[in-house]
C-alpha cells in the first residue's frame, strides 16, 4: 500500500509504531520496521545520549529497514540532555525522528540540516497547523482514545482525523484507539495517510515488557482505563489499577488543593517496577481504550500482515462491492 507516508519515511505499509517509554528498545522498533512498518526507538528511556547511541548501534544489527527516534520534550526542572540527544540522533544516522510534548521548533535546523524528516505527536488541529508552519514534515493526530497524554481538548478522532484534513496540507496519520485492518482503512477515509499505533504493539511476542502486562492488556476492555492528573492538566489515560483508584481517589479528596507530589508516589518512577518487574498496582501507565480490541499476544510480523490483509480485503472487495451495487441500482433506475 502506498501513502505520503510510505513514500515519505520509505516503508511497505502505513504502520508506525509510535515512541512508548521502557518500550520502544530495539527489539521493538527492528520487530517492527522488519514487518514493513516504521519501529521507533524511545530517546529517553535510554536514560542518557550514550546509552541511546548505543540502543540506535543495536538496532541497526537487527533489520537494515528504516527506523526512527522518539524524542519527547517535556517541562523539567532538571532538562534531560536534549542537546545531546539531538547529537546522538544525527550521528547515529537516524533519518526520521518523532517528537511530541513542547514545541520542537529549536531542535528542527538541526535535524532538518542533516537530513532527518520529523512528524510531531498533537493532540489538536491548531497544535498541528503549529507544526505544520514550523516546518514538521508531517504529523501523528492524537484523538481522546490514545494511551497517554491526549491533551485537554477530549476530541475522538471520528472527529478530529477529518478536521485535520480540511486544514493541513502536510501528511498525517491516526494515532490513538489503532489496532486493526478496519480501523486503517476508516483512517485512510478520513484523510489520515496512515495509523501509528502503541498499546496494540505492547501486546506482541517482542515488546519487551513484563508477561503481566500483557495479560493485563488482554484481560482488559474498552471500559477499563481512567484519566489521571485533569486537575493537574495533565492528563493522562492509564489502565485502572489499585495503584490508579488510590490516585483517583486523593484527586477526588483534594480537589483544587492537589498537588504533583500527593500523586507522586503513583505516577513518579513506577515504570520499571511495571514494565520490568510486572508490578501492577505499583500505579498509572499509558494504556489507551484500544485495549477492547486486542484479543491475542501476535508476533508484531503476524499483526501488521494481518491487519494489511484485512484492509485489503475490505478496501478491495467489501467497499467495492458496496460501489458496484451502487451503480447497479442507479443503472436499474
Amino acid at each position: 500500500m502506498k501513502t505520503r507516508i510510505t513514500e515519505l519515511f520509505g516503508i511497505e505499509h502505513p504502520i508506525i509504531q509510535g515512541g512508548m517509554h521502557m518500550v520502544g528498545y530495539a527489539e521493538m522498533a527492528a520487530a517492527v520496521s522488519n514487518a514493513g512498518g516504521l519501529g521507533i526507538i524511545t530517546g529517553l528511556t535510554q536514560g542518557t545520549p550514550e546509552n541511546l547511541a548505543k540502543e540506535i548501534a543495536r538496532c541497526r544489527e537487527m533489520t537494515d529497514k528504516p527506523f526512527g527516534v522518539n524524542l519527547t520534550f517535556l517541562p523539567a526542572v532538571t532538562p534531560p540532555d536534549y542537546p545531546g540527544f539531538v547529537e546522538a540522533i544525527i550521528k547515529g544516522g537516524i533519518k526520521i525522528v518523532e517528537t511530541a510534548g513542547n514545541n520542537p521548533q529549536k531542535w528542527l535546523p538541526a535535524l532538518k540540516e542533516n537530513g532527518i524528516k520529523v512528524i510531531h505527536k498533537c493532540t489538536s488541529v491548531r497544535h498541528s497547523l503549529k507544526a505544520e508552519a514550523i516546518g514538521c514534515d508531517a504529523v501523528s493526530v492524537d484523538g481522546f482514545e490514545c494511551g497517554g497524554h491526549p491533551g485537554e481538548d477530549d476530541v475522538g478522532n471520528w472527529v478530529l482525523l477529518p478536521r485535520a484534513a480540511e486544514e493541513l496540507k502536510i501528511p498525517f496519520v491516526a494515532s490513538g484507539g489503532c489496532a486493526t485492518g478496519s480501523q486503517l482503512v476508516a483512517a485512510l477515509a478520513l484523510g489520515a495517510e496512515g495509523m501509528n499505533m502503541g498499546t496494540r504493539f505492547m501486546a506482541t511476542v517482542e515488546a519487551p515488557i513484563h508477561q503481566n502486562v500483557k495479560d493485563a492488556i488482554l484481560a482488559a476492555n474498552e471500559l477499563d482505563t481512567r484519566l489521571i492528573m485533569r486537575p493537574l492538566r495533565n492528563t493522562e489515560r492509564v489502565l485502572t489499577n489499585a495503584g490508579v483508584e488510590r490516585l483517583l481517589k486523593k484527586e477526588r479528596t483534594l480537589g483544587d488543593k492537589i498537588t504533583f507530589a500527593d500523586i507522586a508516589p503513583e505516577v513518579a518512577g513506577v515504570y520499571p517496577a511495571i514494565m520490568k518487574k510486572g508490578e501492577m498496582d505499583a500505579g498509572g501507565w499509558s494504556c489507551g481504550m484500544v485495549v477492547g480490541l486486542i484479543h491475542d499476544v501476535p508476533t508484531v510480523q503476524e499483526l501488521i500482515d494481518r491487519i494489511m490483509a484485512e484492509a485489503d480485503e475490505i478496501i478491495t472487495r467489501r467497499l467495492t462491492g458496496f460501489l458496484g451495487a451502487a451503480r447497479v441500482a442507479v443503472a436499474a433506475g
